[in-house]
């Protein structure tokens, strides 16, 4: 009952020996249909307002930098299917090239080489890796798979999806729905590499975490003050769909900027929403910050635990490609045999069980 988020998430990473976990955080949905990231200084049971059993999500918060730079590789493969999962919600947008690129990595991560005994004519048609895809996309995947990426372990062709979903610049958004001055509808979004508006399938407004120097709200109202080159200011204003959107806005925003953008969590300051004195909404983040989450990595010294990749459950909001087992060809007779079982678990909808994705 009076548990704090901190405690709850402080299991979860025990449970799946998870050490560099800065990274992620615990999502939930209120009543109204409103995202929040569980505050691990406050007592969960404040923080719900539906009534129990609750339903929470471990997800990527804070998307690495470089990915592929990770120590260990169990960071590596939770990063993994959060991408995965953004690649398939149109979250991770890209170019047609690409997206038969990062298909093909899932697909060699996941079902292993080509096999013609297999893997029938037509077999990545029965994969959906994007919201919608063409019959010569489908080809080109399977194109790619079966010759480029022969011998290419899970942890390999993961590795290799993560270096090529970085270098996107959709790589890292959690896209927030708002509307500009005009009322166009637009997609705010924070990154590693700063904040970024979308509209449509186009980035139309970038600007690094340097550069921005204060974010604002006051009921749906969203501020972005920036300073660029040559002492150039600007003010960005877009309007969220309800204030608890625009408070959740702006809570990100803060958090993002001083994960990525401060050297150390002791800089961390208290901010307000507001430029009056103590009117507003006031927010301190209470995380450590990237640079010495880094630092923090490369001091771990323990034999990497073993990742046992088992089948997921086929899901309608996010299936899965595998049906059974899969495991490495690369023999880890080495390693402390510590298993992780990373799987989709059952929620209860309309009396019925249907699956619930884990990140």
């Amino acid at each position: 009952r009076d548990a704090k988020g901190q405690y709850l998430f402080d299991l979860i990473c025990h449970h799946l020996n998870l050490l560099e976990k800065d990274y992620f955080g615990i999502r939930y949905v209120d009543p109204d249909k409103q995202r929040h990231w569980l505050e691990f200084t406050k007592s969960i049971s404040k923080q719900m307002k539906s009534q129990p059993p609750f339903t929470m999500c471990l997800r990527v918060k804070f998307y690495p930098p470089d990915p592929a730079a990770l120590k260990e590789e169990i960071t590596r493969y939770l990063v993994f299917l959060q991408l995965k999962r953004d690649l398939y919600h149109g979250r991770l947008l890209c170019k047609t090239s690409d997206a038969a690129m990062l298909a093909a990595y899932i697909l060699q991560a996941e079902i292993g080489d080509y096999d013609p005994g297999k893997h029938p004519e037509g077999y990545s048609s029965k994969f959906q890796f994007f919201p919608k895809h063409s019959e010569k996309l489908e080809r080109r995947i399977a194109d790619i798979h079966k010759t480029e990426l022969i011998g290419q372990t899970p942890e390999t062709s993961e590795r290799n999806f993560l270096q090529k979903a970085q270098m996107l610049e959709t790589y890292g958004v959690d896209p927030h729905p708002c509307k500009d001055v005009s009322g166009n509808p637009a997609f705010l979004a924070f990154t590693p590499f700063g904040f970024v508006v979308l509209q449509g399938n186009r980035r139309v407004h970038f600007l690094k975490w340097n550069e921005v120097s204060k974010l604002k709200f006051e009921a749906k109202t969203f501020h972005i003050y920036a300073n660029q080159k040559e002492d150039r200011k600007i003010i960005l204003t877009y309007f969220a769909p309800t204030p608890e959107a625009c408070k959740h806005l702006w809570k990100c925003g803060v958090e993002n900027q001083a994960f990525y953008k401060l050297e150390k969590s002791s800089q961390v300051r208290t901010v307000s929403s507001s430029n009056l004195f103590f009117k507003g909404s006031r927010f301190r983040y209470s995380g450590r910050v990237a640079k010495e989450v880094m630092e923090q990595s490369a001091r771990i010294k323990r034999e990497p635990p073993e990742i046992h990749r088992s089948g997921l459950v086929p899901s309608r909001s996010c299936p899965s490609i595998t049906h059974g087992p899969r495991l490495s060809s690369v023999p880890r007779t080495r390693r402390r045999a510590v298993h992780i079982s990373i799987m989709e678990g059952k929620k209860i909808v309309d009396g019925r069980e249907t699956p619930c994705v884990a990140l």
